[in-house]
């Protein structure tokens, strides 16, 4: 028998829910607090998610709840995220890789593929709208309950971000909406939680299939693919140049090359003197290789049906 969630007061006027009996992680806890809480908001009222392991910045709040007011059309206004201090060379690799979304972010005036779980404020008409439109089978159904978060998913963000656009509304992530959150401290973890998300966005895709929203992100997908195929493919001809002792600089190759050392050093300038010179060297290769092989895993993972855990 289903218990009803234990609530209690802490320090401070907070209110703690403890969930009962979840088996889908963070998708599912927020399921289970949405049915509690969204019956008794006004349409209004406005809901904060915040990941366990995010801070936001000092004015992060004021500057979304003023963007979501001014502007019916949106669904949800998320943040911009930075890397947080540890995890060594990894870590900083992340850091490096953030700031450069940051930016990205920013020269697009807030527009944001995705939400991300790291921070999201909501009007609870908005989430109220997402659980009919999910038990009247318009959305995804998820937990089959009306649950905000489809708990089918490996990425519940991702797919929310779908649902909200398919409904019609718009997301943002202001520049203004700043915060800090974990790195991965290794490289397997960065692994897990890479590949989660490359297999989790692939599986979204199919999951809506091919529509006026999510054609955009098909072509990433095939783009990202196809980046991958060549990237083994270079990998395979300076391996058989190698060997056959025929590798050679070409100046073609060389003025590409310097096109993207030049980008490295530019779009971490925001990290410092010191970040762009080591950038330079272009020792961030390393991760980029590392993701390309994430990448060729989770298309394969994805493409056999492969048993998802995370």
């Amino acid at each position: 028998m289903h218990r009803r969630h234990r609530r209690r007061g802490v320090p401070g006027g907070a209110q703690v829910l403890s969930t009962d009996g979840n088996t889908h992680k963070k998708a599912g806890a927020l399921n289970q607090v949405f049915a509690e809480l969204l019956p008794q908001l006004a349409d209004d009222d406005l809901v904060m998610v915040v990941d366990a392991d995010s801070q936001l910045d000092a004015d992060f709040l004021n500057f979304a709840v003023s963007k979501l007011n001014a502007d019916p059309g949106l669904g949800a206004v998320g943040g911009i995220f930075r890397g947080s201090e540890g995890g060594g060379f990894v870590g900083h690799l992340q850091r490096n890789e953030y700031a450069r979304y940051a930016r990205d972010v920013a020269r697009l005036k807030g527009k944001c593929l995705v939400v991300t779980g790291t921070a999201a404020l909501f009007r609870a008409v908005t989430l109220k709208r997402v659980k009919q439109e999910r038990l009247a089978g318009r959305l995804p159904t998820g937990d089959g309950r009306g649950g905000i978060y489809d708990t089918s998913v490996l990425t519940e963000d991702n797919e929310l971000t779908f649902a909200l656009l398919h409904l019609g509304y718009r997301v943002l992530s202001p520049k203004e909406c700043t915060l800090t959150t974990e790195v991965m401290e290794s490289w397997l973890d960065l692994w897990r939680q890479r590949h989660r998300w490359k297999r989790g966005a692939i599986e979204n895709c199919v999951q809506y299939g091919l529509t006026k929203v999510t054609w955009r992100y098909w072509g990433r997908q095939i783009f990202t693919m196809f980046g991958v195929l060549v990237t083994f493919t270079y990998l395979a001809t300076v391996a058989y140049s190698l060997t056959l002792g025929h590798f050679h600089l070409q100046p073609l190759w060389m003025a590409v090359s310097a096109v993207f050392v030049v980008e490295r050093v530019v779009t971490v300038r925001h990290r410092g003197w010191k970040h762009m010179l080591v950038a330079a060297t272009m020792y961030e290769l390393i991760l980029d290789m590392f993701l390309q092989f994430v990448h060729a895993k989770a298309y394969a993972d994805a493409l056999l049906g492969r048993e998802r855990n995370w």
